[in-house]
């Protein structure tokens, strides 16, 4: 055994150590935000009206009231939005503030009045 041997078992004993202590805070932040982020109210109200309208666009061009064209642009927009939103909530702790939301339904008003037409 060299005399390296004890400092090399020291430091890795210490590193170990470190990590493990590090594996509790850091899994427990990344479970809170993304549980956070996942069932925040305004952040939910957003996606599902999202999805609603991504199952609106789906159900007009089904009924020959929109054409795949329109649909897509439609989509484009709707993902935009959708981009916009998860922006937002990761410069916000996970969620969007009321102003925010405000904002993208409005945006979402008028992607929802070129469904109906």
């Amino acid at each position: 055994m060299s005399t390296r041997s004890p400092q090399i078992l020291a430091l890795l004993t210490l590193a170990i150590a470190l990590g493990a202590a590090a594996v509790p805070v850091l899994s427990h932040a990344a479970d809170s935000d993304s549980a956070f982020a996942k069932k925040h109210p305004r952040r939910e109200q957003v996606n599902e009206r999202l999805a609603n309208q991504n199952k609106r666009i789906n159900k007009e061009v089904a009924e020959g009231d929109l054409t795949r064209a329109q649909a897509a642009k439609l989509h484009r927009e709707d993902r935009k939005i959708g981009r916009e939103e998860r922006l937002m909530a990761s410069q916000n702790g996970g969620h969007i503030t009321k102003p925010e939301q405000r904002v993208l339904n409005q945006q979402e008003n008028a992607v929802s009045r070129q469904i109906g037409k």
